[in-house]
């Protein structure tokens, strides 16, 4: 709003997306670099709905775990942050964006019937965006290469794909080209041991109903 005021061609959005990546670790906020200048982005999450996709009660209840002894005011702020990050696939020309969760994902009860139920229902909404492609991955799709953590995928228009890997309280770029090819690879394997969008989307509404 302020930009538009002044007429500053986003210096005030810019500002605030740097004052907010501060808040994160170093870790985070390259990850969070890359996601303003991506023209696609690729994620497999076998633990948690991803950051870009999670509602504001989801969040809380995830940081609230994560620190129990934060004041409301500091998890207030950290959810802020972390719903001001979704503004990159809010735009006029949002990224690609290809995620698989694992079942698991949105089987667990986060935050409660009531948060999950909304969580769930912002999937179904997501998964409709013409950009999005949601799948998720049956329990029964067996062992793959990408067991072992989270991982992004995170393509911009002036330079080679690179990957953002995530484990407890730690993270990594990689963007070694081998190392790259190889678990791209195993991103595209993923993706045909996942259900379709529409057999996706109708397990999460199964679910959501029944919770």
């Amino acid at each position: 709003m302020l930009d538009q005021v002044f007429s500053t061609d986003g210096l005030f959005k810019r500002l605030y997306e740097e004052i907010t990546a501060q808040s994160f670790p170093e870790h985070s906020r390259q990850r969070m670099k890359l996601e303003l200048r991506a023209i696609a982005i690729a994620e497999w999450s076998p633990t948690v709905v991803p950051g870009l996709l999670q509602t504001a009660g989801y969040a809380h209840s995830l940081f609230r775990e994560g620190d129990p002894r934060a004041s409301d005011e500091e998890l207030a702020k950290r959810v802020q942050h972390r719903l001001a990050r979704q503004d990159v696939l809010k735009g006029s020309s949002p990224p690609d964006f290809s995620v698989i969760i694992c079942e698991s994902v949105i089987r667990r009860t986060v935050g409660g019937p009531a948060v999950m139920r909304e969580q769930l229902s912002a999937l179904l909404t997501h998964g409709t965006q013409p950009t999005t492609v949601l799948q998720v991955l049956p329990l029964s799709a067996g062992t793959h290469g990408l067991m072992d953590g989270s991982m992004s995928i995170l393509t911009t228009a002036d330079g080679p794909p690179v990957i953002y890997t995530e484990g407890i309280r730690s993270g990594a770029i990689i963007d070694e080209p081998s190392a790259v090819r190889n678990l791209s690879r195993s991103y595209d394997v993923l993706t045909t041991s996942a259900l379709s969008r529409d057999a996706s989307a109708r397990m999460i509404r199964k679910l959501m109903e029944a919770s």
